[in-house]
């Protein structure tokens, strides 16, 4: 197994203990730090280096989404898993776009830690399915209010505006590309843009995940 060095940083004790608790089930697994707030955490980070920075998002000093900002710059090899009991899109996707590998809600610690430890340490990305629930529906709410607003007479939006939620429904490049009367090529260049801005690699990821939670 894998070995590897793991920092936590969270303000509240209990958290922190249950996490180690947990982490250090993993035969290899070492928590080489417990930082009691963001200044700590990213001082820390940079001094011992560890392969996975698990963060906090409501800390004193620096928030979560700050420190992970820093981390990822002072400590590029350092991959930040958010764990937060923040059910909030707009958190996600702030987490997401400083850099963070994954986000995990602190009512799926115990269940969940492990695996998405693993996982952005592997490389990969890593959300539960009530977290891309939270993220595709706030997705599809947006693109739903901005679909009002072209009805009220916004009649500057391009077409690729209307991409947003036929992708999001799990539609076809071709299908898409029928109903709205536009190239292949140029729908599979919204869909690229759509994840970049998700922080996802595929939307069928999320769409998976999506719907494993029905």
């Amino acid at each position: 197994m894998k070995k590897l060095r793991i920092l936590i940083a969270d303000d509240h004790g209990l958290v922190r203990r249950g996490a180690r608790a947990v982490l250090h089930s993993r035969h290899g697994w070492r928590v080489v730090g417990e930082a009691a707030n963001g200044r700590e955490a990213v001082d820390m980070a940079i001094e011992l280096k560890p392969d996975v920075a698990v963060v906090d998002i409501g800390m004193p000093e620096l928030d979560g989404v700050e420190v992970t900002r820093q981390i990822r710059k002072a400590v590029p090899d350092t991959k930040v898993l958010v764990l937060t009991m923040h059910e909030s899109d707009h958190m996600v996707r702030r987490a997401l776009e400083v850099g963070a590998c994954g986000y995990l809600l602190k009512s799926d610690l115990t269940e969940c830690l492990t695996k998405a430890v693993k996982a952005i340490a592997d490389g990969k990305r890593f959300v539960t399915p009530k977290v891309s629930e939270i993220v595709l529906d706030g997705f599809l709410k947006t693109r739903s209010e901005h679909l009002r607003g072209e009805r009220r007479g916004h009649a500057n939006d391009t077409s690729r505006d209307r991409d947003y939620p036929l992708l999001a429904e799990g539609k076809s490049n071709k299908e898409v590309a029928a109903q709205l009367g536009i190239t292949v090529r140029t729908v599979e260049t919204h869909r690229a843009k759509i994840m970049l801005k998700l922080g996802f690699h595929s939307l069928a990821e999320l769409i998976t995940m999506r719907f494993a939670t029905n």
